[in-house]
């Protein structure tokens, strides 16, 4: 059983903090072997989110949400991250659950936008996101900017 702590920046402890950047230091840069800026100064924005996944003590999941006009106009999130020995048991799709109850709580029924990863494209479909961009790279690596709508008035009429 997953236990979820969501937080802003200031009520992480050092002892969280370093846990978290440990976990996307290890999944973006070591794994993915993509040396780029991680400490962009967007942990720190007044009303984002970091929403960490416990199981046995450890963190084993991690994502930050961020309020609209961060990273996107909508509300958005990013720093998806599973830990290397949690993966393959479904727990990103219970995170990415997770991170879309949490922004209906903290931003309701705003629109999300994300870059993903291309080869995320169908994971995030799932979930109603759609594609709003083309390709791109960031980081060499391909990207996609993805919506999912929630707002009334972005909803396309019913016939």
């Amino acid at each position: 059983m997953m236990n979820w702590k969501c937080l802003t920046f200031s009520q992480l402890t050092t002892e969280q903090l370093y846990e978290l950047l440990k976990l996307r230091v290890d999944v973006f840069v070591v794994e993915q072997t993509c040396p780029y800026p991680e400490l962009d100064n967007k942990d720190r924005e007044q009303d984002v989110c970091h929403l960490l996944g416990y199981q046995g003590g450890e963190l084993l999941a991690y994502a930050r949400i961020l309020p609209p006009g961060i990273s996107y106009q909508n509300v958005s999130f990013g720093r998806v991250a599973i830990a290397q020995s949690a993966r393959g048991q479904g727990l990103g799709q219970t995170l990415v659950a997770t991170i879309l109850s949490y922004c209906q709580q903290l931003w309701p029924n705003r629109d999300i936008d994300i870059g993903a990863q291309e080869y995320l494209l169908d994971f995030y479909q799932g979930f109603g996101f759609s594609a709003i961009s083309a390709v791109y790279l960031e980081d060499d690596i391909p990207h996609l900017d993805m919506r999912l709508t929630r707002s009334p008035e972005n909803t396309p009429e019913q016939a």
